[in-house]
């Protein structure tokens, strides 16, 4: 395996004509709804109650197809290959654009509207395609990388779109001329940009189409609440959507009112917001060591809830000054630290959304993918409305921008607390990133051979209290460790092995109903495909040595015969909680603090060649000299 920056997937055919396609497709369609706007609001004469409504009833407009579509664009996209779908999605875009040609011009609003259903529904199509598609044409270990790398496309492709249809819309008389030169000519790229894009074949072709948009719904709904990890990460990802449609739906009037800024202090707040999102999606993969790193989520819904409340105290009262350019805007007091502001509540975002889908990605079976992400987009489109109605509500009671600000970021708080009470996983896994990411350098050699399905006993030396928390945060699977009982009662580090579903064990002269309990587990996890770990030397080692390996992975073996991956842990000995005093978790000072480490993997032994001797002989060559 591979460990490239995710950047290398851009010039790779397998992934940048489809990232490249679903970049243009979210600027086009920006593009089309910021020249509406500005068509609507500047050059057609309407009274300001007319351009109010239109404002009020577009977005519902554009979201009424996720709502009446989306189960059945579920259905598509698994009982049919996806590249072809994408094709003909790409060719309804200039259909659409061709009309928008004639609406601009004819200044028809109703036209418009049609358009803006048909640019929903074209949406609502190519999402379950998008996502569904990334599993299909990434590796395991690039699925965060590729997903980074599209947040990060779809929100600079957002920000350009919208600048770009509403700057040339509102070029006067030549404006509707240059838009329609613009989106037409954008839908067209795609489309032939879209003829490279490599197959994807169905993953349910076999699939029968229900013609009910209704019971399809539910259906689709009882596949997203199937499993509860999976249901609270697209909760996850719809309370995303939720926090910056209250933010980016406020920018324009707290830009005017608060900020004292025009058109260009509104185009650099939402610059700086987009920004955020494309670094903290970016960073996603170099963070979680190109794995799936649900961590990420509760540090992500940390930063967006302390840099939101700190935008409500950067800036609480009504502007004294107006019409601020954004140069002007950039030298006036305060306007730095609320720029940050937004930028690190973008960034946190992307921290946040991208491990998300990658969850979702990789733990629904691909034959419901596309109608998981289905259910997704239904419920994104439902808190959306629910932001757009809270802000209205909270407005309604007299709160000024800054203060709905404020109530989102302790309402973000609020819900982060409660998915993670619900599923304690996000937890565990941050307070692992963060324990081990703070003490230890690590560097990874031969992860490719831990198998990415299917069970597998996982056999390693026994250096510190931690070894079980690098191994879980290095493998890319979600693995079941065995550790001695004492070390899985420490404080804290017992949270974390618990919620993981560590097998606590114990030598049969202490307990032997507890090892024949953990002996059982072991088995069960194994028949049910899991990954188990285990350190066969019994306890941890007194003097940084391997010790003799015990039979217990023999006995493993003969109850349920499964490939043996061996590891070892190098560089360990010395270092923080790597040595056991007269009692687990105390130690003798000094110790070697951010040590680096490296966690070495060989080849998968066949379990008929895998015995104790063997197994410790292939641990110490991959330790070497090291301790």
């Amino acid at each position: 395996m591979s460990e490239q920056s995710q950047f290398t997937l851009l010039g790779k055919r397998r992934f940048a004509p489809f990232f490249t396609t679903q970049a243009l497709g979210a600027f086009n369609d920006n593009a089309f709804r910021q020249g509406m706007i500005v068509l609507i609001g500047f050059h057609l004469g309407l009274s300001i109650e007319a351009v109010s409504f239109y404002a009020m009833i577009a977005p519902a407009i554009f979201i009424l197809p996720f709502f009446l579509f989306s189960a059945s664009a579920g259905q598509i996209a698994e009982m049919f290959e996806k590249s072809r779908l994408i094709r003909y999605v790409k060719l309804f875009e200039i259909g659409a654009m061709l009309v928008a040609v004639y609406a601009f011009h004819a200044h028809q609003v109703w036209l418009l509207f049609v358009v803006l259903f048909l640019m929903g529904l074209h949406s609502t199509v190519f999402g379950p395609i998008k996502y569904a598609i990334l599993p299909q044409a990434l590796k395991t270990e690039e699925l965060v990388g590729g997903n980074g790398l599209v947040e990060m496309g779809t929100s600079m492709s957002v920000l350009i779109g919208m600048m770009a249809g509403g700057s040339l819309m509102a070029m006067g008389d030549f404006g509707a001329t240059a838009a329609s030169i613009l989106v037409v000519s954008i839908a067209v790229i795609g489309y032939l940009v879209s003829r490279s894009i490599p197959l994807a074949p169905a993953t349910a072709p076999n699939l029968k189409f229900n013609w009910n948009p209704a019971s399809e719904t539910l259906r689709v709904m009882r596949y997203v609440v199937k499993d509860r990890t999976i249901f609270n990460a697209i909760l996850g990802i719809s309370w995303f959507w939720f926090f910056g449609t209250v933010f980016t739906a406020q920018l324009p009037a707290y830009t005017q009112t608060y900020l004292g800024g025009g058109e260009g202090v509104l185009n650099l707040t939402l610059a700086m917001f987009s920004v955020g999102v494309g670094i903290g999606s970016l960073l996603c993969e170099r963070l979680s060591g190109h794995k799936v790193e649900i961590g990420l989520v509760p540090f992500g819904s940390i930063g967006m809830t302390v840099f939101a409340i700190d935008l409500y105290f950067s800036r609480p009262h009504l502007a004294t000054v107006h019409g601020l350019s954004a140069g002007d805007f950039l030298v006036a007091a305060g306007s730095i630290h609320i720029l940050v502001d937004l930028i690190l509540i973008g960034l946190f975002a992307g921290l946040f959304i991208v491990p998300l889908f990658a969850l979702v990605q990789s733990r629904t079976d691909r034959s419901e993918l596309s109608r998981v992400i289905a259910g997704n987009n239904i419920l994104n489109a439902l808190f959306m409305v629910a932001s757009a109605g809270l802000g209205l509500g909270l407005t309604a009671l007299g709160l000024s921008i800054p203060q709905i600000f404020l109530c989102v970021a302790v309402l973000n708080a609020l819900v982060a607390i409660y998915i993670y009470t619900l599923v304690p996983e996000f937890l565990m896994r941050f307070l692992s990133w963060i324990l081990i990411n703070t003490l230890y350098r690590i560097r990874n050699e031969g992860l490719d051979h831990v198998p990415e399905e299917g069970p597998a006993l996982l056999v390693c030396n026994h250096v510190s209290f931690m070894d079980a928390l690098i191994v879980a945060g290095s493998v890319r699977r979600p693995a079941r460790f065995v550790m001695y009982y004492k070390i899985f009662n420490i404080p804290v580090l017992s949270f974390i092995f618990r919620t993981a579903k560590a097998i606590p064990i114990a030598a049969a002269k202490e307990d032997p109903a507890l090892l024949e309990k953990a002996f059982d587990e072991i088995d069960r996890a194994l028949a049910d495909g899991e990954i188990v770990c285990i350190f066969p030397e019994g306890g941890l080692t007194s003097d940084g040595e391997i010790g003799p390996f015990r039979n217990g992975v023999e006995r493993i073996l003969a109850r349920r015969a499964v490939p043996v991956v061996p590891m070892a842990l190098r560089g360990l000995w010395g270092s923080i909680f790597s040595r056991r005093d007269s009692k687990p978790g105390r130690m003798r000072l000094p110790r070697r603090f951010r040590s680096r480490i490296v966690l070495a993997v060989g080849e998968a032994v066949a379990p008929v060649n895998a015995s104790a001797a063997l197994l410790e002989q292939q641990v110490r060559e991959l330790r070497g000299t090291w301790a």
